[in-house]
């Protein structure tokens, strides 16, 4: 699933081709994706001007001039691609059987939303109570955030009996952290994922917060990672899977430049989890 720095890549790739700008064309293939369409959904949608296109989480928003936010979750193996327009598009002119929704605007822009796994999302909530609808209610601060350092960190870990990679992964604790930059971030710290949340040191949280933010910032800059189904909008790769020090690494030596270590992967919550046993304590 796209991750924090993969949806915020597609985030950035959109907004030339809709902030500001007018939806003219609404196209929706199907009655559904992981839920319903919204009722209406394509009327809605029409004619309405972009105000602002923002994420959270591991959510895109667009806010519409109607008091409306559309809403995008990628889900599995969404995404989304921009061209200039229809004619130029070619190949990716929408005309695919898990193309779902086509989108253009007065950029001009043609958007195309495409699931093979229809496990995205695209609905609309009222843009005054987002944070109390049920996507959004109870989600952690976001990590990019200039309220998110080591005293917030801190105290959000307080009491966790979880270990520290299930905290971090816990929406309500951080809000868009999964599981390839949890790992990452981990390594980074030197902290091990099995230690319990509520002891990791104080100087350590203070590491991991800095190395959080490091991370997801070195993955946006590389347009996110693509191991599976991501691609930016405009059909080019991610590549900071180039530059893995844990995840995927299991019997690779550790890139410590200190440490003799080898890559480990264990099994937490029922996902892989990529560690160095040796410098992580």
């Amino acid at each position: 699933m796209p991750e924090l720095p993969e949806v915020e890549t597609v985030k950035r790739g959109l907004q030339p081709a809709m902030e500001g700008f007018r939806l003219i064309r609404v196209e929706i293939r199907r009655k559904d994706l992981r839920i319903p369409f919204p009722l209406d959904f394509q009327n809605r949608l029409m004619g309405r001007r972009v105000l602002r296109l923002w994420r959270r989480a591991k959510y895109i928003m667009a806010d519409l001039d109607a008091n409306e936010t559309l809403v995008i979750h990628l889900g599995m193996s969404g995404r989304i691609r921009v061209s200039a327009h229809q004619k130029t598009a070619g190949a990716d002119a929408g005309s695919g059987k898990h193309d779902h929704v086509v989108l253009e605007t007065d950029a001009p822009a043609h958007i195309v939303f495409t699931d093979h796994r229809r496990f995205g999302l695209m609905t609309l909530v009222d843009t005054g109570s987002i944070e109390s609808h049920a996507l959004f209610k109870g989600l952690g601060l976001e990590p990019l955030s200039g309220a998110f350092d080591a005293a917030h960190l801190k105290r959000a870990l307080k009491g966790k009996k979880t270990p520290i990679k299930s905290a971090l992964l816990d929406q309500r604790v951080i809000a868009g952290l999964g599981n390839i930059y949890v790992c990452e971030a981990l390594w980074r710290a030197g902290i091990s994922p099995r230690k319990r949340a509520a002891r990791v040191p104080p100087a350590k949280v203070q590491l991991l917060a800095h190395s959080i933010q490091a991370v997801l910032n070195e993955a946006i800059s590389a347009g996110g990672s693509t191991l599976r189904d991501h691609r930016r909008t405009d059909g080019e790769l991610g590549y900071f899977q180039k530059t893995f020090a844990a995840y995927d690494r299991e019997g690779g030596s550790c890139m410590r430049p200190d440490c003799s270590g080898v890559v480990r992967r264990i099994v937490q919550s029922g996902r892989s989890t990529f560690y160095c046993p040796a410098c992580q304590k």
